[in-house]
């Protein structure tokens, strides 16, 4: 495999905001990439706001905008969601993540502008649509938002169970349907000893062709997490640990236009946020996930590195990612292999 590589800053210091956080990309089909994320005195802080910017066909970055800013309450991870020429940006606001609700914004014009906000489920709470992840599309046109929330414990106090779903939408993303939550076996979960909570968030998901779909989820079990679906993401099977280590942090894939998946994300074993968010890596499969292997590192030096988000255009992958809090880092990877080596689909 051969890997081409260039990485940017979205910004440089200076900027209106002291903490930047979960970055979302999206590659249009003039070739322009979008890239957004939440912003303010600090995660949580009633003034985050969620942020765009453009990088068009000459390289640079347009300065940062605000596209979404209810003031007074927090706002949290954007997920941008092209299709064609429209585009929707979903983001959660609310001072607590279990009392999270998802509204949306919509562009006709590549995000030049963008409607007013609105509810994504009218009476939400806890978080409907894309928890963190882009939405996938299944050929007959169906939606697939990865969805997870964090609920308290009933039977200790103090505690969470962090549970993970798919939102699904047949009508381009006006209605959508919740699929099963899918099942865990809870009893062997050991992350409430470490951590606040136990269970699975934040999937991220690809489809292999037809109704066969598939998610990667972090966990608070030093390992990511995997579940398959046979219906279209109507129901899903018990998640199992894959050999893939990860401390609890944020993960995203993408299944590439030739069938190659590729996976960024902190290969620690951990069960807390307090391990270091370092190093980011990307990783390949050609055979649905089942092995890995062709590791490329972003970042290994000392800080996080965290929070990523990737698409892909042809064989060119464009990750994102919260660079130190301070910043967002944006690489644009063009890759190859020996086709006579490709995906196989199981």
């Amino acid at each position: 495999m051969n890997i081409i590589a260039d990485k940017q800053f979205i910004f440089q210091e200076g900027q209106p905001f002291q903490s930047s956080h979960a970055s979302t990309v999206a590659v249009l089909p003039d070739g322009d990439l979008l890239v957004a994320w939440f912003a303010g005195q600090h995660e949580k802080a009633s003034d985050v706001a969620i942020w765009l910017a453009r990088q068009s066909g000459n390289g640079a970055w347009s300065v940062p905008c605000k596209v979404a800013d209810e003031e007074g309450i927090a706002h949290w991870n954007p997920v941008l969601y092209a299709q064609n020429d429209s585009l929707m940006l979903f983001y959660k606001v609310g001072h607590e993540i279990t009392d999270w609700h998802t509204r949306f914004i919509q562009s006709v014009d590549g995000g030049y502008t963008w409607t007013a906000s609105r509810e994504l489920v009218p009476g939400d709470i806890g978080g409907r649509g894309p928890v963190r992840n882009k939405p996938i599309q299944l050929a007959d046109g169906t939606m697939l938002a990865p969805g997870s929330i964090e609920r308290l414990d009933p039977e200790v106090s103090g505690k969470q169970i962090w549970e993970s779903f798919v939102d699904i939408s047949t009508d381009h993303g006006v209605t959508w349907t919740k699929s099963a939550h899918v099942p865990m076996d809870l009893s062997t979960y050991v992350g409430s000893e470490h951590w606040f909570a136990k269970g699975l968030i934040q999937p991220a998901l690809w489809s292999s062709g037809g109704e066969h779909v598939h998610m990667l989820l972090r966990s608070t079990e030093g390992f990511i997490y995997r579940s398959d679906s046979l219906d279209g993401g109507r129901t899903w099977c018990e998640a199992y640990a894959t050999e893939l280590p990860n401390n609890n942090s944020g993960i995203d894939a993408i299944r590439m236009e030739y069938g190659l998946l590729a996976l960024v994300y902190n290969p620690i074993r951990g069960y807390t946020t307090e391990s270091p968010r370092t190093p980011l890596v990307i990783t390949f499969s050609r055979d649905n996930g089942q092995t890995w292997s062709d590791e490329y590192v972003l970042e290994n030096e000392p800080g996080e590195y965290s929070y990523p988000a990737i698409v892909s255009k042809g064989k060119v992958l464009y990750v994102t990612y919260t660079w130190k809090r301070d910043r967002i880092a944006c690489w644009k990877l063009t890759v190859t292999h020996n086709d006579e080596e490709g995906p196989q689909e199981r």
